[in-house]
């Protein structure tokens, strides 16, 4: 099982993005995704969110909020649990490279031309329409989504 975070930085009406080039034999290679990444020993998702985005960009968050909770599952990886943040106030100079792939900000109501997952784009669009937080179930086949649940709160 994995933990992990994700973060959308909102900036000017974008988010900032993720394009995973760098790493060859990444579950996530050519997608676009938020910052983020895995838990470590004894750190919270907060406090994992906030290294991680650190870590990525160079950036750290001032204001952010958890947003939801993803669930992925897929016979081809491990089940992951991932919690989403978005973040609207970040203070510091972004690194001009990250070791995952290539950051860019994206204007929000061009994120569905990137090439996302199935599944963050169900739930970017949740956040988009304003739910206030979500739990969210995604079950992969050989990449294809093919079963979804969402339930908002």
């Amino acid at each position: 099982m994995i933990l992990s975070t994700v973060c959308y930085i909102e900036q000017d009406g974008k988010y900032l993005m993720l394009h995973r080039t760098k790493k060859k034999k990444d579950v996530n290679h050519e997608k676009w995704i938020g910052v983020g990444g895995k838990l470590e020993a004894q750190e919270s998702p907060e406090e994992c969110v906030v290294r991680e985005v650190w870590e990525e960009t160079g950036l750290t968050l001032q204001e952010y909020q958890l947003r939801g909770i993803v669930t992925y599952v897929s016979a081809e990886w491990e089940t992951e649990y991932m919690y989403v943040f978005i973040a609207s106030k970040v203070t510091g100079k972004m690194r001009e490279n990250c070791n995952e792939g290539d950051l860019q900000w994206v204007e929000k109501d061009k994120m569905m031309e990137l090439n996302l997952w199935e599944g963050d784009k169900l739930f970017l669009a949740k956040m988009a329409e304003g739910v206030p937080f979500f739990s969210a179930k995604f079950v992969y086949d050989n990449n294809d989504l093919v079963e979804y649940k969402i339930k908002e709160y």
